[in-house]
Formats: structure tokens, sequence, C-alpha cells
């Protein structure tokens, strides 16, 4: 197995208020042509507000699951909840990647926020880096 910088998923957009699995390790393929990986690294996630109010992004990773349903998204396994204002880029970036195995899924979910917009119409980009086995 050759390990590949990549990043893991074209730009994605999400309109909100919706929750949507949109990488499961295994199944989705790569971003590039490199492939469907075997485990797969995130190191950091890009996410930009494109919408006119507020959004609440939340971004969760879903263990053994194949794959994840729209919808999905267990409390449990959320690891990030920000609001993010309209024209804004923000970004997660962990310490150590997260080392996702195979039929692991990252869901992401646009929500409303507690003030400044209601979520609905919500659009968010998300960018995906990190390290794939193919």
């Amino acid at each position: 197995m050759a390990l590949k910088k990549t990043q893991l998923l074209d730009i994605t957009s999400i309109t909100g208020i919706s929750t949507v699995g949109i990488y499961t390790v295994g199944v989705t393929a790569t971003a590039g042509g490199v492939g469907v990986a075997s485990t797969s690294y995130i190191k950091n996630i890009i996410m930009h507000n494109t919408g006119l109010g507020t959004a609440r992004v939340s971004l969760y990773i879903n263990p053994n699951t194949s794959p994840v349903l729209t919808g999905y998204g267990v409390t449990a396994n959320r690891f990030l909840r920000i609001d993010v204002a309209p024209n804004e880029t923000t970004f997660f970036e962990s310490t150590y990647p997260i080392v996702m195995t195979d039929r692991d899924s990252l869901t992401v979910e646009i929500g409303a926020p507690d003030a400044g917009g209601t979520g609905i119409s919500s659009a968010v980009n998300f960018i995906v880096n990190g390290d794939t086995d193919v």
C-alpha cells in the first residue's frame, strides 16, 4: 500500500438544514482519481459558508457504517460544532491525524444557530484534506 497526501474529497457543498454522510472509507473514491481508500487520515477540514445567514456546522466520525445514511449523526460521535457566519471560512485541524479505517465515515450537519440565522438554505462548502492508503 502506498500513502498518498491528497485532498480526500472534492469540494462538497451541503445545503441546510440537513445531515449528510460525505465520506466513507472503503466506499467513497478519493479526489483526483487516487482511488478507494482502505485507511484514511484526516488532517484538516475547511468549511466556507456561502449562504446569507449564520449556519451551525457539526462534524461526526461514525465508526463502521456502510454507507452513512442521510440524517445520521450520533451526538456521541460529534467532534466539532461551530457557528459559521455568512461568507466566513473556518477550519478544523487536528494536531494528530484522525485515523479512519474500513467503513468509518465522516458526516456533516448544517443547522440553525442560536442567533443570526435559521440555517435554512445555508450552503456550506467542505474540503477534506489528509492522507490515504490505496
